[in-house]
């Protein structure tokens, strides 16, 4: 780019410019237009050696020149050296700053219209000791306390998501080489029914083959039991929106059995905690859970002498295994606050459901015209680890039921104790 560089001030000259010459220097790169005069040209020496005479005038001649010049090309060439010297740096700039505004507008948020209606300086003094704990602050009408697991897009209007609302929840613990079994056991259930698989293998894409699975929810924790899986991810509040429970083992054959006429029974006979019958012929461990072929439902029975102290009690009645319990959402609200944190196997827990129900003789039963098999495939033990089989993982469970019930009796004793003394 040409540049005029002012030497000095035009005011400090009063002396008169002779006939002249414009010559162009260049200096340091930079290009100088110098008003050279006939008697400069005269007394300039011919050797390498400048005299220095008459310094200030010519200084004072050479910035009113350049003043002058400049002057004469800006009125006269306006554009010119814009578009030599920027049209190429413009255009780049032009073209970056489009694209831009474009990649802004399609990021950009859309405020509400109403957006200041809440962004006021002054939020109003709330306190509502009823609220969930830690939400005492909020407005009641915006606190929302349960879930659910219905599975929404990310377009459209919000009240358009579902077209249906499953009612029940049906969960499976699996692995992936009982995918044929699950496979079965799923098709036993229609649209009203929401399925969850709870994956101790890691493997959750593979499932993908089954058009059923793609509209299921998946949740991949390796090594876990399905206790240990429902207290974690199936809280009361996060169920709530189905009225029914299924907590299922994978290795359950199910070719007798039908999800909505279970739940017709469930309905019909007032269950509030039951299980389908189980073929006597395999993986049978008390009376009480075993298929009577005369009956829809049973809620009690015989066991072995010294078994029941009461024919209302446990395991002859107010009784069914953590094999495949299936809960009413009240029920369910009750026996998770009794499942613990490190007992992960749920042994016990089937003696002690009967304290989430009352009575519980006539509202906990076993559903004997829908009845399943128990393959009895001890599958988690084999693919969670190596170094143990399943004798190990059975001495656990043992184990546990041990604990459950002496943390159960001690807590029995220490309510009835403060209850004394208050």
């Amino acid at each position: 780019m040409i540049s005029f560089q002012l030497k000095t001030k035009l005011s400090a000259c009063n002396c008169k410019i002779p006939a002249s010459k414009f010559i162009l220097i260049s200096q340091e790169d930079d290009l100088y237009l110098s008003l050279i005069t006939d008697t400069s040209i005269k007394n300039m020496p011919r050797g390498g050696n400048v005299k220095k005479q008459n310094d200030g005038a010519r200084l004072v001649i050479t910035a009113t020149a350049g003043i002058i010049v400049g002057y004469l090309i800006g009125v006269n060439f306006p554009y010119v050296a814009l578009t030599k010297i920027d049209l190429s740096s413009n255009i780049h700039a032009s073209s970056a700053k489009t694209f831009k505004e474009d990649q802004s507008k399609a990021f950009e948020r859309n405020f509400p219209d109403n957006l200041g209606s809440v962004n006021t300086p002054v939020i109003p003094q709330i306190y509502v000791p009823t609220n969930p704990r830690g939400a005492e602050t909020l407005p009641p009408g915006i606190v929302v306390s349960e879930t659910d697991l219905y599975l929404r897009r990310l377009w459209g209007k919000p009240s358009e998501d579902l077209k249906k609302k499953p009612k029940y929840l049906v969960t499976f613990t699996v692995g992936w080489d009982q995918r044929d079994n699950i496979d079965a056991a799923v098709k036993k259930f229609s649209e009203e029914f929401q399925i969850l698989l709870f994956h101790y293998d890691g493997r959750t894409t593979e499932w993908d083959r089954y058009e059923w699975s793609k509209q299921s929810i998946h949740v991949s924790v390796k090594r876990q039991t399905k206790w240990w899986y429902a207290k974690r991810f199936l809280h009361p509040d996060i169920v709530a929106a189905y009225d029914y429970i299924f907590i299922w083992d994978e290795d359950l054959g199910v070719e007798h059995f039908n999800g909505h006429k279970y739940i017709q029974l469930v309905k019909k006979h007032g269950l509030e905690i039951s299980q389908p019958g189980l073929e006597p012929d395999n993986g049978l461990t008390w009376q009480m859970t075993k298929r009577r072929g005369d009956k829809e439902v049973h809620k009690d029975t015989e066991e072995k002498p010294g078994w029941c102290s009461d024919p209302q009690l446990p395991p002859c009645a107010a009784f069914v295994e953590i094999m495949a319990p299936v809960f009413s959402r009240e029920a369910w609200r009750c026996v998770w606050y009794m499942i613990q944190n490190d007992l992960v196997h749920g042994w016990g827990l089937d003696f002690a459901l009967r304290r989430c129900i009352e009575p519980a003789h006539e509202k906990i039963g076993v559903i004997d015209s829908q009845w399943i098999v128990h393959q009895v495939i001890p599958s988690l033990g084999q693919a969670t680890n190596a170094e143990y089989g399943w004798q190990e993982v059975k001495e656990r469970c043992k184990s546990e039921w041990a604990l459950f019930q002496d943390r159960l009796a001690n807590a029995d004793k220490v309510y009835l104790e403060e209850t004394r003394k208050s």
